[in-house]
C-alpha cells in the first residue's frame, strides 16, 4: 500500500538524519577526530552486528566464498577510502557544504562511465552534472570557513564515493546480496584500520583525549554505531521495496531536511554566495534523478534480485 512506502521512507529519513547528526556531533562539538579509531568503531560493531543476525536467522545472509570475497575487495578499499576521507572532511565542514562536495561524486562516476565505459547520457544528465562541477569549484571561493584541509579529504571522499557506486553496478560480485556486501565492507575495514591506529598516532593520542571518560561521550560513540547499523537495514529495506527511482528520492529528500535542520543543531556559517553554490548544486542533483527514471525503471527487475529481503 501506498502509505507503507512513506512509511518506510520517512523511518529511513529519521536515521539518515540522526545517524548524519550523530557523527558531526562526535567529529565537531566532542572533537573526536581519530578517524582510525572512530571508524573503526563503527564498522566492528556494524560486523558483529550483521554476523549475529545472519547467525539467527533475523537477516538473510549466504555463506560468503573466498572467491566471493576477494573480487569484490577493491569496492571495500574505496569503502574505507570512503568512511575515512569523509570522517575528516565532516569534523571540519559545516553539513550543508559537506554535502554540496559530496554530491560532485556523481561527476566521478559520470566521468567513469564516459571515459572508460562510453556510456552515452540525456543532455539532461549532462546539464545536471555540468551544474554540480561548477557548483562545487566555485564553492571554496565564497566559503566563509574555508580551509585547504578540509577540502582536500572532501575531494577524497567524493572520489571514493563515486568510484564505489560505479564499481558496485559493474561488479561481477552482483550475485552478493547489500548486506553480504557490507559485511565483507566492515570486516575489511574494522582489520585495517585496526592496524593502522598506531601507526597513525591515533590510538596514542585518543588515550590523552579530554572527554575519554565523558557519559556523553561514551553515549554519543555508542549511538553512533548503533545508528550506522539501523541506517544500513532501513536502506535495504527502502531499496528492496521501493523502485530505484523512489529511493533515490527519499535519499535526496533526507539529505535536504538534514541541511535544513543543522543551523538549529549545529553552528553554520554561509553567506549568500555559498548559499546560491548548494543550492545551485542539489537542484541539479533532483534534476539528475529525474534525467535517469528511464534508466532505473529497466534497471528495477535487476535491483530487485541483488537486495534481499528483512525478515519480520
Amino acid at each position: 500500500m501506498q502509505w507503507r512506502r512513506h512509511v518506510v521512507g520517512l523511518t529511513f529519513s529519521i536515521f539518515f538524519i540522526s545517524s548524519c547528526f550523530t557523527n558531526k556531533y562526535v567529529l565537531s562539538v566532542l572533537k573526536f577526530t581519530y578517524p582510525t579509531l572512530f571508524q573503526g568503531w563503527q564498522t566492528c560493531i556494524g560486523a558483529l552486528l550483521l554476523l549475529v543476525s545472519g547467525k539467527t536467522g533475523w537477516l538473510e545472509m549466504s555463506r560468503i566464498t573466498r572467491s566471493a570475497a576477494l573480487s569484490w575487495l577493491p569496492g571495500s578499499i574505496l569503502f574505507v577510502g570512503n568512511i575515512y576521507a569523509g570522517s575528516r572532511a565532516l569534523s571540519r565542514m559545516d553539513i550543508p557544504i559537506f554535502f554540496t562536495l559530496q554530491n560532485s561524486s556523481h561527476v566521478v562516476g559520470y566521468l567513469i562511465l564516459r571515459l572508460v565505459h562510453g556510456e552515452r547520457m540525456p543532455w539532461l544528465k549532462h546539464f545536471s552534472i555540468f551544474v554540480l562541477l561548477g557548483s562545487a569549484i566555485n564553492l571554496p571561493f565564497y566559503d566563509p570557513e574555508f580551509e585547504m584541509g578540509s577540502y582536500t579529504w572532501a575531494i577524497g571522499h567524493l572520489s571514493c564515493v563515486g568510484a564505489y557506486r560505479v564499481f558496485k553496478v559493474q561488479s561481477r560480485s552482483s550475485h552478493l546480496s547489500d548486506l553480504e556486501q557490507q559485511y565483507i565492507n566492515y570486516l575489511f575495514s574494522a582489520l585495517l584500520l585496526a592496524t593502522a591506529a598506531h601507526p597513525t598516532g591515533d590510538l596514542l593520542a585518543a588515550l590523552d583525549f579530554p572527554s575519554l571518560r565523558s557519559y556523553t561521550f561514551h553515549c554519543g560513540c555508542c549511538a553512533s554505531a548503533l545508528l550506522g547499523f539501523v541506517l544500513l537495514l532501513a536502506t535495504v529495506k527502502l531499496r528492496s521495496g521501493l523502485s530505484v527511482e523512489h529511493s533515490r528520492a527519499w535519499t535526496f529528500l533526507a539529505k535536504i531536511a538534514a541541511m535544513f535542520l543543522s543551523p538549529f543543531v549545529f553552528s553554520v556559517t554561509v553567506n549568500a554566495p555559498s548559499s546560491v553554490c548548494v543550492l545551485c548544486s542539489h537542484v541539479a542533483e533532483g534534476l539528475l534523478i529525474y534525467s535517469e527514471r528511464p534508466t532505473y525503471d529497466r534497471e528495477r527487475p535487476a535491483a530487485h534480485q541483488t537486495c534481499p529481503q528483512l525478515q519480520s
